[in-house]
C-alpha cells in the first residue's frame, strides 16, 4: 500500500493506492504556516476516517508546487507511515518524453498529470488541471508533451474581482438558476461558471485546431466538477488522475 499526496497552491490531494487500486480521494487546505505535526494529525485522521491501517504502508510518493511545504509534509507523511517519501522532482523515473522549450520548467503537478493521462487515455490528449490555475497540457499522437497553456483558475479570478471592487460580494459556486442572471449573485455565479467553461470550450477547439485532429480531452483538480459539467465540448473528469499518476511514478522507481 502507498500513500500518494499532491500538494498544489490551493489544496493538498492525499489517496492510498493498494495495488492498482486508489481507495479514496480527499483535500485539506494547503497552509505553508501549519507545522509537521498539524499535517501529521490531518492525514492520520484521513487514514483513520477510512479505516486504512497505517501499519499495511510499504512507502509514500509526493509532487508538490509548493516547495516551502514539501519537506514539511514529506516529513509528517513519513512521521504517520514510518516509510521514506519519493518526491518527484530532477533523478526520479518518469517515462515521459517532453518537447517542451526546457522540460526542467514543466511542473510536478503536470509531470504527474501526463503520466496519468498518456496512460489511461488514447493520445493525442489535453489535461486541464483546474485548481488555483487552470492549467492546459497537450499531447500529440506520439504521445509526447508539447506544451500548453496557463491561465488564472476561476476561484483566482473571482475571488479578484471581489477584492477589487466595492459592491460585488462574496459568492459561492454553486450553479445559477440560468444563463442570464436577474441578480447580482446569480449574475456573478453565471459569469464565473459558464465564462469559464465558455473559455475551456473555446481552448480545446483552438487546440483542435492547431493539431488538426480531434484530441480527447481529461479535466482533473478542485474545480473541475463544478465546471466541466456546464463545457460544451466532451470532457471526461478524472478527479483522480494526479494519485494515479503519483502510483505509475512510484512503481516505475522501484
Amino acid at each position: 500500500m502507498v500513500l500518494a499526496i499532491d500538494i498544489g497552491n490551493t489544496n493538498v490531494v492525499i489517496g492510498c493506492i493498494e495495488g492498482e487500486k486508489i481507495s479514496f480521494v480527499e483535500r485539506i487546505h494547503t497552509d505553508v504556516k501549519k507545522s509537521e505535526l498539524e499535517y501529521a494529525i490531518s492525514f492520520k485522521n484521513v487514514l483513520e476516517l477510512y479505516g486504512i491501517d497505517r501499519e499495511k504502508f510499504t512507502g509514500g510518493i509526493i509532487s508538490s508546487v509548493v516547495p516551502p511545504a514539501t519537506n514539511t509534509i514529506r516529513n509528517a507523511a513519513k512521521k504517520v507511515i514510518g516509510r521514506e517519501i519519493l518526491v518527484v522532482g530532477p533523478g526520479v523515473k518518469t517515462g515521459l518524453d517532453i518537447k517542451i522549450d526546457n522540460p526542467a520548467q514543466l511542473g510536478p503537478g503536470l509531470v504527474v498529470g501526463a503520466v496519468a493521462g498518456i496512460e489511461e487515455y488514447s493520445c493525442p490528449l489535453v489535461i486541464v488541471d483546474m485548481g488555483t490555475a487552470t492549467a492546459f497540457t497537450v499531447v500529440n499522437e506520439k504521445r509526447q508533451v508539447i506544451g500548453g497553456m496557463i491561465l488564472p483558475g476561476a476561484r483566482v479570478a473571482l475571488d479578484s474581482l471581489i477584492s477589487r471592487t466595492s459592491q460585488l460580494p462574496k459568492i459561492s459556486l454553486d450553479p445559477p438558476k440560468k444563463l442570464i442572471g436577474s441578480n447580482t449573485v446569480d449574475c456573478m455565479k453565471s459569469g464565473v461558471i459558464y465564462g469559464n467553461a465558455a473559455c475551456i470550450d473555446g481552448m480545446v477547439d483552438r487546440i483542435r485546431r492547431e493539431l488538426q485532429t480531434e484530441p480527447t480531452v481529461v479535466a482533473t483538480g478542485g474545480l473541475a466538477k463544478s465546471i466541466i459539467p456546464y463545457c460544451q465540448e466532451k470532457i471526461v473528469i478524472d478527479d483522480a488522475l494526479l494519485l494515479k499518476g503519483l502510483k505509475l511514478i512510484y512503481q516505475k522507481n522501484q
